[in-house]
């Protein structure tokens, strides 16, 4: 009898053993309370995620119970917008799978929301005492009816909350589409951004001056990165005078993909075509041709005000 028993709680203990190592969540509520961790991991920098175009899983846009309660996710976080209560979530959870598959690390800029689409981008607001994070949304949760996110214990501190536990905050979801136009809340879109110097492609970027306007009467020659008009004598505008067809130069860089991406939301956001012509070894963005220059500088105020500060008007030759 004893031998027997002794056999039945080897099988037991195997059997544990087994199940524990097949399961990569076990132990995710082995720690009874959640904490912040005994000692700061070395060299973290607390930066924000970097909001980018990712596709939706899925598998994480079905709905789902928790607690006898029903949630549906939204398709999409584009204009999502609400303010309430926050917390934050740690130790406990380190190390264990989110929702969406991958391993919670409670040192990165990440959260958890019950119907946001994951991944989602979040700018969150404390209201208490003005901090700014941008997280990424990669979990389900807080199940509290007054929580509207949990954030990661890195999140929590450099939002200022890890003593107090729980703040009131702001959250906004910064949307990204396949353009790379980016929507922040319920605001209006901004077209993606020329590419810069440090750029991970390593592109080349040339985005040329506007080329001065010479006194009436005069000639002039004017060299820029793109092609202008040629010398011409400027005088006194007549009224038979044709409009020439004018453009607006938004930047050259030597990527064709990224300078049609930037077209198409452009071209998009403004009902305007584009052209991308390739000219020394550069291809240059130009919205256009506009009706007339009044068209073309109502656009091109805009552009200036949305991170397209040296875009300027454009004339081909004849």
């Amino acid at each position: 009898m004893l031998i027997k028993s002794t056999i039945l709680t080897l099988l037991l203990v195997c059997i544990a053993a087994c199940t524990s190592s097949s399961n990569p969540n076990y132990g995710r509520y082995s720690q009874h309370k959640d904490s912040a961790p005994k000692a700061i991991k070395d060299g973290i920098k607390f930066d924000d995620a970097e909001p980018m175009y990712e596709p939706y899983a899925l598998a994480n846009l079905r709905s789902y119970s928790v607690l006898g309660k029903h949630y549906t996710p939204l398709k999409t976080g584009k204009g999502y917008s609400a303010t309430g209560g926050a917390s934050w979530y740690g130790q406990k959870f380190h190390g264990h799978l989110t929702s969406n598959g991958e391993t919670y690390d409670m040192y990165a800029m990440t959260a958890a929301h019950k119907t946001l689409p994951l991944p989602s981008y979040v700018k969150v607001t404390n209201l208490k005492n003005g901090r700014e994070a941008i997280v990424r949304v990669n979990d389900r949760g807080p199940f509290h009816d007054n929580r509207i996110i949990d954030l990661s214990y890195a999140a929590a501190m450099k939002l200022g909350m890890l003593s107090t536990g729980t703040t009131q905050v702001k959250l906004e979801v910064i949307h990204i589409d396949e353009t790379g136009t980016q929507t922040v809340g319920n605001g209006i879109s901004v077209p993606p951004a020329p590419l810069k110097n440090d750029s991970v492609t390593n592109d080349k970027v040339q985005i040329a001056s506007a080329p001065k306007v010479p006194a009436l009467g005069t000639t002039t020659e004017v060299a820029t990165s793109g092609t202008v008009r040629p010398p011409t004598t400027i005088g006194l505008p007549s009224a038979n005078v044709q409009q020439d067809p004018v453009f607006i130069q938004i930047a050259a860089l030597t990527n064709n993909q990224r300078i049609h991406k930037i077209g198409n939301a452009l071209a998009s956001l403004y009902q305007v075509p584009f052209v991308a012509p390739l000219e020394e070894g550069l291809y240059r963005l130009r919205l256009g041709p506009f009706d007339s220059d009044k068209q073309a500088n109502g656009i091109l105020e805009q552009l200036r005000t949305t991170g397209y500060g040296d875009a300027y008007k454009f004339y081909p030759m004849n």
